[in-house]
């Protein structure tokens, strides 16, 4: 057992994949992995929900999707009261921002910062002029999902 752990420690600093997917020939360090990965392929779904049935291939999956009828949320925010529930604390990593005022994505154009990721994606189409969304009925496009819904 301990050499099996050396082992796949070892790989972390090689880079060696030596698990490939025969479907896609995707390689993988660990078995395990290799494993969850071809579910995608198979559909393979074996961690149901006991309450409303739905089914998935990760079984972290099912325990964040428990936590909708439960209503858990595990991860407290040191700052004040907010809790998430989501995997892998992302909301109170975005969350913990509006404390200490970090900004870690900035524009390469004009060097405003944001939080979040995703509002630097919005803003750079200020500079692009990129309106992804577009009204199903006049065709008018925006650069914002919010300002189509709104029109």
């Amino acid at each position: 057992m301990l050499i099996a752990v050396l082992r796949s420690h070892i790989r972390t600093h090689t880079g060696e994949k030596p698990h490939q997917c025969s479907y896609c020939n995707k390689s993988f360090a660990e078995k395990s992995n290799l494993t969850m990965h071809k579910r995608i392929h198979s559909g393979e779904k074996p961690y149901q929900c006991r309450h409303c049935n739905q089914a998935f291939s990760v079984k972290s999956n099912l325990v964040t999707h428990m936590r909708t009828h439960t209503g858990e949320k595990p991860y407290q925010c040191s700052h004040c009261d907010r809790a998430f529930s989501q995997n892998e604390k992302v909301n109170l990593v975005m969350h913990n921002r509006t404390h200490t005022g970090e900004k870690p994505y900035q524009c390469r154009h004009c060097n405003k910062a944001f939080s979040a990721k995703s509002n630097l994606v919005t803003h750079m189409r200020t500079h692009t002029g990129e309106k992804p969304y577009q009204c199903k009925h006049c065709n008018k496009a925006f650069s914002q999902n919010a300002d189509c819904i709104r029109h």
